[in-house]
């Protein structure tokens, strides 16, 4: 049961921080998904600071853990794979992380709190490690070439997404679209990872 569990994990993340986010965000009056970031929903002083980790930031980290582990377990996988399955925890870890420390209600504060500052490495980390995580299945035969192509698509658009992303947040403009967008290829592509191993 709780292989199978694992095997969807990140499939069931990825339908469940929609669904999540999309709640929490009608709890905050006059919340934008295209121009406000998601941890937003979470940022101290905001009206769903505890609502928001509650329902997407816990349990979406015990699913992105659950997959890593799950991939940990696979049999004769080589080492780039079982790096995919630490990255995966670590981005699980990284969301706990985000969600227990939450952002300043100004994202663009020039003096952020210890708490903003700790929220923003992890989501470094949760950015980094899905990025290498894909990188790391494109340099390895353990899937086909053309999941192997696919991954390098979703590194390419990912990277293309978080450019947009900090130009959009230095010009407050449409940030938080680029940033569903980036993260979404990133959901995307593990859910079809889950998939093919």
């Amino acid at each position: 049961m709780l292989s199978f569990l694992g095997l969807y994990s990140a499939l069931i993340a990825s339908t469940w921080i929609i669904v999540g986010v999309y709640i929490a965000g009608k709890y905050y009056p006059g919340y934008s998904h295209k121009k406000q970031f998601c941890s937003e929903l979470g940022a101290a002083g905001s009206p769903t600071e505890k609502l928001s980790p509650i329902i997407n930031n816990y349990p979406l980290g015990l699913l992105f853990c659950l997959f890593g582990w799950y991939v940990l377990q696979l049999k004769d996988t080589p080492t780039l794979i079982t790096l995919v399955g630490w990255l995966t925890i670590s981005h699980g870890v990284a969301t706990w992380l985000a969600g227990y420390f939450p952002m300043d209600a100004n994202p663009q504060t020039k003096t952020p709190t210890l708490s903003c500052q700790i929220h923003s490495w992890a989501g470094l980390i949760m950015l980094l490690s899905l990025f290498f995580a894909a990188i790391f299945v494109a340099m390895s035969d353990y899937v086909s070439i053309g999941f192997r192509f696919f991954s390098i698509l979703a590194v390419a658009f990912t990277g293309y997404f978080v450019i947009l992303l900090a130009r959009a947040f230095k010009q407050q403009g449409d940030a938080g679209l680029y940033q569903r967008l980036a993260y979404g290829v990133q959901l995307l592509w593990l859910s079809a990872f889950s998939l093919v191993i």
